[in-house]
């Protein structure tokens, strides 16, 4: 703070017991982002598999995925293991990182900085994977003549719409 500032400094309120509604609140966002993120840990069990994709988490790419051949899905599943040799130890590190979430959900009292540091390690892991993922995706394209672009473009203009549905029939329309 400078001299010329005349504005009390900001004090952090006194430790004390998290209201209940409060602890449940972040509970449950804890377990709604470790959801999403568990979303992420499938993609890359989806950029494993081989075959048409089953899941609009494929990648994490959304209609993306939806878009690539078999055998861009089995080059992309080569790259991803060329990097990632101990994918075995990559899930078992995942495991882990929802255990400690789990018990850091489960311990009396709460300790939101654990909360924190453990919803970290899981972004973290899930980012890093993402990432290859994304890098991987985009080697690919750019590798791609203009014929194999253009058809993969084509593919993903056909795949974009269903992306957009709810899964009942219905797409993501706004009723205005």
């Amino acid at each position: 703070m400078s001299q010329t500032d005349t504005r009390p400094p900001i004090t952090p309120p006194a430790p004390g017991p998290a209201p209940k509604s409060g602890r449940r609140l972040r509970i449950a966002l804890a377990v709604s982002v470790a959801l999403n993120l568990a979303v992420a840990g499938l993609a890359v069990g989806a950029l494993l598999r081989d075959g048409p994709p089953h899941s609009r988490a494929d990648l994490g790419l959304g209609p993306l995925s939806e878009a690539l051949t078999r055998e861009d899905r089995r080059a992309l599943r080569d790259g991803f293991l060329q990097r990632h040799p101990d994918i075995r130890g990559d899930r078992k590190a995942m495991r882990a990182d929802f255990a400690a979430l789990l018990a850091v959900l489960r311990a009396d009292p709460f300790d939101p900085a654990a909360l924190d540091a453990a919803l970290a390690a899981i972004a973290q892991r899930n980012a890093e994977l993402l990432s290859t993922g994304r890098d991987l995706v985009a080697e690919r394209l750019k590798a791609m003549d203009s014929a194999e672009r253009t058809a993969f473009a084509d593919r993903l203009e056909r795949a974009i719409p269903r992306f957009g549905r709810r899964g009942d029939g219905e797409d993501d329309r706004d009723d205005d």
